[in-house]
């Protein structure tokens, strides 16, 4: 089982930008895809980006390419989402995630661990 603990997160004006960051533990982080998604009130969780175990496939949102940046280090166990240019539609809770299969995945229902999320809030 792994366990997955976000922080980062905050209030911040649009424009501005927050680095999350997901540590891992509990099984060997080097053998995880780890992802982000996120959840506005009253809405589906949605995909925001994903990193292979290697780091050498990544796949971002429509909604954040340009704009977000996900980054792994495995010395660290930590996967991070590096935020910029942010938009009041980016407020949401952010949740890191991982599983081990193959490809990554996009969706929510192909990843197995989640943490507890981080509120990410932009201001108008």
């Amino acid at each position: 089982q792994v366990q997955l603990v976000e922080s980062g997160g905050g209030l911040v004006q649009a424009g501005g930008s927050l680095r999350l960051s997901c540590a891992a533990s509990g099984r060997t982080f080097g053998s995880l895809n780890m992802g982000w998604f996120r959840q506005a009130p009253g809405k589906e969780r949605e995909f925001v980006a994903v990193i292979s175990r290697t780091g050498g496939t990544i796949y971002y949102a429509d909604s954040v390419k340009g704009r977000f940046t996900i980054s792994r280090s495995n010395a660290k166990n930590t996967v991070y989402l590096q935020m910029n240019s942010l938009k009041p539609e980016d407020t949401a809770v952010y949740y890191c995630a991982s599983n081990s299969g193959w490809p990554p995945g996009q969706s929510a229902a192909s990843f197995d661990s989640w943490g507890q999320g981080t509120q990410v809030t932009v201001s108008s």
